[in-house]
């Protein structure tokens, strides 16, 4: 018997995900992760699970136990994307896009 490798995660980075061509299925929210996670423990096919680090988590702990305690599937938590640091003004990251577009910084009057 073969079996999958599936994916779970945020729709964000389930998109990112469906350009593998791997199976992806997205989470609006940590209630509907776990149902989807408690629908894969019955799948005799589920082989590897990556799971989004936030919503593994989340899971309830009824579900982290059994995953831990069972051989298949194989649950990887990855780590999903870190929100970036806003720049303090709209100019000061203009700056810097320029800086680095054309080497150098200006200076925005």
């Amino acid at each position: 018997m073969s079996h999958d490798v599936r994916i779970l995660a945020t729709p964000l980075v389930a998109s990112g995900f469906g350009l593998t061509g791997l199976p992806v299925t997205a989470a609006l929210d940590p209630t509907d992760a776990s149902d989807i996670c408690r629908s894969w423990l019955d799948d005799p096919a589920a082989g590897i699970v990556l799971l989004e680090e936030t919503m593994h988590d989340n899971l309830p702990d009824e579900i982290r136990k059994r995953l831990g305690r069972r051989p298949l599937p194989l649950v990887v938590p990855f780590p999903g994307p870190e929100p970036e640091a806003a720049p303090e003004h709209a100019d000061a990251y203009i700056v810097e896009l320029l800086r680095q577009v054309i080497g150098y910084r200006v200076k925005i009057r």
